[in-house]
Parts: C-alpha cells; structure tokens; sequence
C-alpha cells in the first residue's frame, strides 16, 4: 500500500468516525435542551479537560525520559513529549493501535536513541499503561460493584472480556523480552520469508541488525526488571497519566452542572469504558468507545446533554490527540530537514 493511499485511508476514517459522533449526538432523542446546556457550560471546568488532556501526554512522556536519561541519553523534554505525541497520533489513525510504537521508537531514533532501548523504553511503557488501567478498573469496580452492576446490567461482559484482552498483553511482552533464542528464530523466519518473496534483498544483513537489535533489548529489559525503585517510578507516572485520562469524564459532568452521581463512581465507569473499548481493532476504537459511553452513562448524563457530552468527551480522547498529533509530525519533518541541511553545510568541502 502506497504511502499516499494510507493517508488518504487514515483521513477518511477519521472523518468518517466524526460523522458517526455527530450522528450519534444529534439524533439522540435526548438533545432536546442540549443547546440551553450549552450555553451553561463552565468555561473553567472545560479548561481543566485541557490540563486533563496534558497531564495524560506529559506523565507518559515523562516515563519514557526517565528511562532514557537512566540510560544515558541526554534528551530533552520537549523532544522526549515530541515522540511521545507523534506515537499518539499513529495509535489513533491505525488499526488497533498498531502503528503508534513503532512510529515513536523511529522519533527517538531519529533523537539519536538506538532502537533497542527505544524499544525498551516504550514497550515497558505499554506494560505499565495497560497494568495500571487493568488495575485502576478492578479497584474501582470493586469499591462499586452494586452500583456498576445497576448501571451496566448485561453490558458487564464487555468489561470482563477487555480485563482479559487488555491484562493478556502484559505476559507476552515480557515474553518476548525474555524468551530471546525464540524470538530471534521467528524473526529469522520472517526475515527469510521476506526474502523469498524479494521485499528484502540481503536476508543476512537484515537478521544481523535485528540479532543485535534484540541483544540490546533483551539485556535492557532484565536490567530493568531487575530494579524495584525504577518499575515504581514507571508505574507512578502510569498511575498519574491514567487517572489523568479517565477523568476527563468526571470533569466534563461538572461542566454541565450535573449533579446526583459522585466523582468517584463516574470514575469509575470511565475506567470500565477504557478497559472494555480499547481492545476494538478499529482506529481509536471508534464506534465501541461512543456507543460505550450512551451505554455506560445513560441516566448519569441529565436534561439532554448526553449527546454533548459525549461530542466534548471524544474531542478531549480522540480528536485532540489527532490536532496535535498531525501539528507535532509536521514540526518533526520540518526540525529534521533543518538538522540534516545544517550538517550538509557544517561538512568540510
């Protein structure tokens, strides 16, 4: 697939998706007083969306800097949250999240990060992420379990089923951090598959450079695990990055004015919505994510304004991410050709 066709495709889906939540927010029978609703929304509880939505990019930046200046990289920042964002964006325009990693890892390359301990760096990342949100959604349903069952009835299966998806992905990454002689045979076979079939033109080369690509990874691993202190820190910055996302529905609740439900059982259910939505393999798992949310929080959502809600919710989780996302790889192209011309010019003729 051309390079041309995968944007046109990404693009496509993305609007497609925004015609699904207008759709869903407009024909929603309930939309009877939204505009008033709107008119009443509090600006300042809006604002902390904003704080919410950079919170949840800026602790899961900060893990991967902590990692990576352990290490010895001496990044900065604003180029570690660069990458970071950059593999957002590619999370939310591909199928089930596959292109956002590997896209962040070639920004940290391109930073001057081998692609072994960038590979560390976000896999652990991954880890930690899906732990805690697996961990955040047990407590919380436990500390509400009559009042999750009253609420989701039936629907309770879709978030036993994402427990077991999401929780399924922590053992066979660190499975293929540790069982090396394994994964260097199938990536051998791949890489010899590939050859066959001429996508690679010197097998040998390719298997030396991954070969060496897993030395560096499985060895960085067990360094890792190796150290309490530092699988706490990246736990933490999970813990903090998580709660920072799932609350954006807490606080778009207190920007309608609503009133009835405490914080911590909406909490609650936008952990559970998190955990039995993000296993859909679509691009940011649209459709389940707000068909999910008229689901979870019917009746929670008051006086029409579950449609908007949802709209605002979705732009906070989703489309923010793409804005920044589209804005942060166009500043990384254009930082990129500007480093390569003044090497250009920097070498002696």
């Amino acid at each position: 697939m051309s390079p041309k066709l995968k944007k046109f495709l990404s693009t496509a889906f993305v609007i497609l998706s925004l015609a699904v939540v207008f759709t869903l927010v407009f024909s929603n029978p309930e939309l009877g007083n939204a505009w008033e609703a709107l008119q009443k929304l509090n600006w300042g509880w809006t604002a902390v969306l904003f704080l919410c939505w950079a919170a949840y990019a800026g602790f899961d930046s900060l893990g991967v800097l902590i990692y990576l200046r352990k290490q010895g990289y001496a990044l900065s920042p604003w180029r570690t949250l660069l990458a970071t964002l950059i593999g957002f964006y590619y999370s939310n325009i591909t199928p089930s999240a596959a292109g956002g990693q590997p896209m962040q890892i070639y920004s940290l390359r391109k930073a001057g990060v081998s692609v072994g301990y960038g590979t560390v760096a976000v896999s652990f990342r991954f880890i930690c992420n899906q732990f805690m949100a697996c961990l955040i959604s047990l407590v919380l349903f436990l500390a509400n379990r009559d009042f999750v069952y009253a609420q989701l009835g039936d629907a309770i299966w879709f978030v036993r089923i994402g427990w077991m998806i999401n929780f399924a992905s922590v053992p066979l990454v660190l499975l293929a951090a540790f069982q090396r002689v394994l994964i260097q045979k199938l990536a051998q076979g791949i890489i010899r598959f590939l050859a066959r079939i001429r996508l690679i033109r010197d097998p040998e080369a390719s298997i030396a450079r991954v070969s060496e690509m897993l030395d560096v990874y499985h060895t960085a691993m067990k360094e890792l695990m190796g150290s309490v202190g530092r699988i706490l820190v990246q736990l933490l910055c999970s813990l903090l990055s998580q709660l920072a996302l799932l609350s954006t529905v807490v606080f778009v609740y207190f920007a309608f004015g609503q009133s009835g439900t405490p914080a911590w059982r909406i909490l609650t259910l936008s952990a559970l919505l998190y955990i039995s939505a993000s296993y859909t393999p679509l691009p940011g798992a649209s459709g389940a994510q707000e068909g999910g949310f008229l689901l979870y929080f019917k009746g929670i959502f008051q006086n029409g304004t579950i449609g908007l809600a949802l709209l605002i919710w979705r732009f906070f989780t989703y489309y923010l991410f793409l804005i920044v996302g589209a804005i942060t790889v166009l500043v990384e192209k254009i930082t990129s050709r500007k480093e390569k011309a003044e090497e250009h010019t920097a070498k002696p003729t």
